[in-house]
């Protein structure tokens, strides 16, 4: 009962948190939209766009952040280092097509999963960015407008930035 009660207030306090000027959609996995809404918040970015991923293996949301900067939205990655020892990877496809990315070694596992859009937009959840996400596992994802905490998450963003290769 304890834990219940524990993990309701954790659960009050992060509605709080968001509940200035917030939109938030949810999606759940295996095929309930998650690949499609990222791609589709990725295909109407208009000026910026900043990843974070532990695991990165979808090759349709590669495509729609390679097509994002094509078409002039800045888009910068950073990825954890398992991403730089396979053989292929999002790292190299990023790298190869001109997209700059980052490898974030300075943790035992960069694990977050999170995209943020136009400064306004955060994309996060237990969601990895591959295709076992969408299409087996049991996972969540968060679709939150809100420019103040999109700065909170680019602020973090910032931080791994600086400290990656």
């Amino acid at each position: 009962m304890k834990f219940i009660r524990f993990t309701f207030v954790i659960f009050l306090v992060l509605l709080a948190a968001v509940s200035f000027a917030a939109d938030i959609d949810i999606h759940f996995s295996p095929r309930g939209g998650c690949e499609k809404a990222i791609i589709n918040g990725i295909n109407n970015a208009k000026n910026e766009i900043r990843v974070q991923a532990y695991s990165f293996t979808s090759a349709p949301i590669a495509k729609a952040l390679l097509d994002a900067h094509k078409r002039g939205v800045n888009t910068k990655i950073i990825l954890d280092k398992s991403q730089k020892k396979q053989s292929y990877s999002s790292y190299f496809f990023f790298k190869n097509q001109g997209v700059p990315v980052y490898i974030d070694s300075a943790h035992a596992i960069a694990h977050n999963k999170i995209i943020i859009i136009d400064r306004r937009i955060v994309i996060t959840g237990s969601f990895n960015f591959t295709r076992a996400a969408e299409e087996n596992n049991a996972e969540n994802l968060l679709i939150i407008t809100s420019p103040e905490l999109a700065e909170k998450y680019l602020q973090n963003w910032q931080v791994h930035r600086d400290h990656s290769e």
